[in-house]
């Protein structure tokens, strides 16, 4: 049985009133997770949105939920009908780690994706990989790559190495990937942490994603 130090915490959002009490309820009944009150966003280590077509109103929110945690990192699943580039890339900024398609997504799979959230796991829509990787290249490409630098102050072989480990791939397949050694990639890794202060390998993979470098 899961215990309450070890259950992630979530509050529920959204623009509907009765789908929100209905989320809330089923998550009780989820082992592992504990709803909070939205209001309490301060117990919350996963904020779940859900809403529609994402507008102003929705950012909106989440911008002010991440500022009433400014000592630590608010995390963000956002359920919801469609969302563009512009709007990815800004709740990116403010702690968003996982979009779900509304109309495909039932809660078993939700409550999947907050835990995965608690534990900084990144899930995306196919598209906005896409948005991502094409606004890196044209700025690592006129400005940054001849200083070897990233916008987010990484240097280009750490998001290299970010990127495969993204797709899944270890230390070995990721050091014969780039011609590297294991251990290379090891101490790329182990900089990269410490430099940035990220407590992990999937800490690192969301803060280049929510920094707009991969």
């Amino acid at each position: 049985m899961t215990s309450v130090e070890t259950a992630v915490t979530v509050a529920v959002m959204a623009t509907e009133p009765l789908v929100a009490e209905g989320a809330a309820a089923y998550l009780r009944t989820y082992p592992g997770i504990m709803p909070v009150a939205a209001d309490r966003l301060d117990r919350a280590s996963v904020v779940l949105v859900i809403a529609g077509r994402v507008g102003e109103g929705t950012l909106a929110a989440l911008q002010r939920a991440a500022e009433l945690a400014p000592g630590r990192e608010m995390r963000f699943v956002l359920v919801c009908d469609d969302i563009r580039e512009p709007q990815l890339l800004r709740a990116l900024n403010w702690g968003l780690v996982s979009v779900l398609p509304r109309q495909e997504t039932d809660y078993q799979r939700i409550a999947r994706a907050l835990m995965n959230a608690r534990d900084g796991k990144v899930e995306l829509p196919a598209d906005a990989h896409g948005w991502l990787q094409e606004r890196i290249r044209l700025v690592q490409r006129d400005v940054l790559a001849p200083h070897d630098l990233t916008t987010a102050g990484l240097y280009t072989r750490e998001v290299e190495v970010l990127r495969l480990l993204a797709e899944g791939m270890g230390t070995l397949e990721i050091a014969r990937r780039l011609s590297y050694s294991e251990r290379t990639v090891r101490n790329i890794l182990h900089g990269l942490l410490t430099r940035m202060k990220l407590r992990n390998r999937a800490h690192a993979v969301a803060y280049a994603l929510r920094n707009g470098v991969m």
